[in-house]
């Protein structure tokens, strides 16, 4: 079952930043111009994602090990979606897709990897610190990630 909601949710991260891409291209780049306009729509990416993680944490109710496995799930995902499409959908050169991931040629997208990968672990964190709570070390059967709490 969490692979199916690591699936679900991994698929709203996709649409999330289809959209958001959307909106660089249409709004963002004509306004601002292209690298300050990248640099705000990979903020705009990066928090929509930890806001996606940390929304699904009650819903995941994953292990630290669940949440390692989770984002390791999603970056496979991703960068198989994004190489894929790079290639055969749009055409794009293996060295223009490589780009995207080369962060001395302004590209984010390994950084952006490195959010989704923790982004699991990230989520639970916030959510445990905005419940007023320290997360444990890593939730046992029958409780919660958080300590003391008891799942009834």
């Amino acid at each position: 079952m969490l692979l199916f909601k690591g699936l679900i949710i991994w698929l709203l991260f996709i649409v999330v930043e289809i959209l958001n891409g959307t909106i660089r291209t249409l709004w963002l780049i004509p306004i601002l111009g292209q690298d300050l306009a990248y640099g705000l729509s990979f903020g705009m990416g990066a928090l929509s994602i930890v806001a996606i993680a940390t929304g699904s944490v009650s819903w995941l109710r994953a292990t630290r090990m669940q949440q390692l496995a989770l984002g390791l799930l999603w970056v496979s995902l991703t960068l198989t979606f994004e190489v894929g499409l790079g290639r055969w959908g749009w055409g794009y050169s293996w060295a223009k897709i490589w780009s995207d991931y080369d962060l001395s040629q302004g590209g984010l997208m390994a950084l952006g990897l490195l959010l989704v990968l923790i982004s699991p672990w990230l989520g639970h964190q916030l959510r445990a610190s905005t419940q007023g709570r320290v997360p444990s070390r890593a939730a046992r059967p029958g409780t919660s990630a958080v300590e003391g709490q008891r799942i009834s």
